[in-house]
């Protein structure tokens, strides 16, 4: 849709505009040291933070799907950001901010394109484990780089993990006491606040409480003593205009990048959209969030703002604080212009040791406990996709750990989709209407085998399926007709028509015969337009097991039912050799 904010415009009532207005006015003030918080991680000036909750936030909330998302920096995008451009230039540098605007633009025409494509169902495809082991390793990468400024130290750029814990324990004794006290003091406040006055905004008494004691420190001992420096104040006004660059070997080099920022970054927004949608009972159009994100990524490139996505904590947020419309992620962006022109100065007394303690509680906050002991306790290969992801973003490159995790969770999905289960099924005689079950101890009819196929009949399943039914024919070697009961089978493509066909034609030849009941419509129609019913033969396709059965027992070799003794069937009665009536139920 052109203009989707158009769908939700009658919802701007007097009283929903009030309150989107107070929403829009606390996101703008969380955002203030988020942003700067985020800009850090991302190796950018620190105003380039608050940048990107500006244009960005207000194009993703017109142009999107949602009613509370609120896009913005994050630090997710944050870290890959840096992981990924600090290797081609200095962070904070002008090539650095340049690579970054360029990122931005990539990663916005990507999104527009896929949601033009209507491709919004692809990050359903992206295991929660992949998010969840990601955050994870980012959170550790994040305190990783903020080592040097929390103790003082002088830590080269560009090491891992390992290497910064390794520098940390053999400089202890150089550890700047002054510098981390600033730290310290700045953690135990932030946790005091969030733990005793939840609502208040623990980031910003945070950073007041540690600047202060900064402050004091550096009036009454002098910079020079105490090593202690501040972030710098920051430019006060609207987003300058900015140029990302458009040669082809800075695109060639942030190709990889850019698709791997892009499925993160959308996987985010759109599972923060759906999340808060589902409690606010709305739908989420997924391609017009791709949409919204696009343009917002797009405008962003222009505007100073590097790579935006959908922000947990802002736009969680938003719905408590009651915002009713997108209207409050535009007041939150507009708004942010006006708080940004009266706090930027302040920055100049802002210590980076204070920005490191912020950074270490977003670090603590981003690991997802609760799920991380789940996905252990639940599942083996999503515990695999994790333990991939997390190792993988602590010793990869960021955009190859998201990758990885991505490849492995769909080669897991699809290994779980390609082996469906074929269940054999028999007549249970201790039930009245001998109801049928899979019982291996109940006896089968030594011509018929009956199974059960549960899962799609696609071109990666055909060969499993054939592998199996082998197995069964070596066990039985004469059991020629399949009864293939179809209630399970949801897709068949053109693989698995064939192999139908093929199946059918070889147990003809051998004088047996392959019947399929309860096929589903969007079934039978390939079957139908490929003209594969007719090898299979129409006559053997039932809406029903009872007629199934009695098709199959007329089909059967009377010498061979002579001298049966199983008579599973209600149909084994009328057959050669038969001694009384057997009955038989249905499934």
């Amino acid at each position: 849709m052109l203009f989707p904010f158009l769908r939700w415009w009658r919802r701007v009532t007097p009283q929903n505009l009030r309150l989107d207005l107070m929403a829009g006015l606390t996101g703008a003030v969380v955002v203030l040291p988020q942003g700067v918080a985020f800009a850090t991680i991302a190796g950018m000036p620190p105003e380039y933070g608050l940048y990107a909750g500006m244009v960005p936030a207000v194009i993703a909330a017109l142009w999107g799907s949602s009613w509370h998302l609120v896009s913005g920096p994050t630090t997710a995008a944050s870290i890959v950001v840096f992981s990924t451009l600090s290797v081609f230039a200095e962070p904070g540098s002008a090539d650095y901010v340049r690579l970054a605007l360029t990122l931005t633009f990539m990663v916005g025409i990507l999104e527009l394109a896929m949601g033009l494509a209507r491709l919004g169902t692809l990050v359903n495809f992206i295991s929660h484990s992949v998010v969840v082991g990601f955050t994870a390793g980012a959170a550790f990468l994040i305190a990783g780089n903020q080592v040097k400024n929390f103790f003082g130290l002088d830590i080269a750029r560009g090491l891992g993990l390992h290497e910064v814990v390794g520098t940390l324990l053999l400089n202890l004794s150089h550890v700047n006491p002054f510098v981390t006290g600033v730290a310290v003091a700045t953690l135990v406040l932030g946790l005091a606040v969030r733990y005793f006055f939840p609502k208040f905004p623990y980031m910003i008494a945070a950073m007041v409480g540690g600047s202060l004691i900064a402050y004091g420190l550096n009036q009454v001992l002098g910079v020079q003593t105490t090593g202690i420096r501040t972030v710098g104040a920051l430019p006060a006004g609207l987003p300058p205009l900015s140029m990302p660059d458009f040669s082809l070997e800075t695109i060639r080099q942030l190709a990889p990048a850019a698709l791997a920022v892009t499925l993160f970054a959308l996987t985010e927004a759109v599972s923060i959209a759906r999340s808060l949608a589902s409690r606010a009972h709305q739908h989420i159009d997924g391609n017009q969030e791709f949409i919204g994100q696009g343009l917002s990524n797009i405008g962003g490139a222009f505007f100073s703002g590097y790579v935006a996505t959908g922000s947990f904590n802002r736009s969680g947020l938003n719905f408590q604080a009651g915002a009713r419309t997108p209207l409050a992620a535009v007041a939150a962006g507009l708004l942010l212009v006006g708080v940004v022109v009266l706090v930027a100065p302040l920055a100049a007394y802002l210590p980076n040791a204070a920005m490191a303690a912020i950074l270490f509680l977003v670090a603590w906050g981003l690991i997802d406990f609760h799920a991380v002991r789940n996905i252990l306790r639940t599942s083996r290969s999503e515990t695999a996709v994790l333990g991939v992801t997390f190792f993988g973003t602590l010793f990869l490159q960021l955009e190859f750990a998201i990758m990885a995790g991505v490849l492995l969770s769909l080669g897991l999905y699809l290994n779980r989709t390609s082996r469906p289960k074929l269940i054999s099924r028999v007549p249970d005689p201790r039930t009245p209407g001998r109801d049928f079950v899979t019982d291996p101890s109940l006896p089968e009819c030594p011509q018929v085998k009956i199974a059960r196929l549960d899962g799609s009949l696609f071109f990666g399943a055909v060969n499993y399926v054939a592998e199996t039914l082998h197995r069964l024919e070596e066990t039985r070697p004469g059991q020629r007709h399949l009864v293939i009961s179809a209630t399970g089978i949801n897709f068949i493509d053109v693989a698995g028509a064939e192999f139908l066909a093929q199946e059918a034609t070889r147990r003809n030849a051998e004088g047996g015969g392959l019947y399929l009941i309860r096929l589903k419509p969007a079934v039978c129609e390939p079957l139908n337009r490929g003209g594969y019913v007719e090898e299979i033969g129409r006559a053997n396709l039932f809406n029903g097991k009872t007629e199934a059965i009695a098709t199959v027992v007329s089909r059967l070799d009377p010498q061979i039912c002579r001298t049966c003794t199983a008579r599973i069937f209600r149909e084994c009665a009328a057959q050669p050799g038969a001694d009384g009536v057997a009955e038989s139920g249905a499934e």
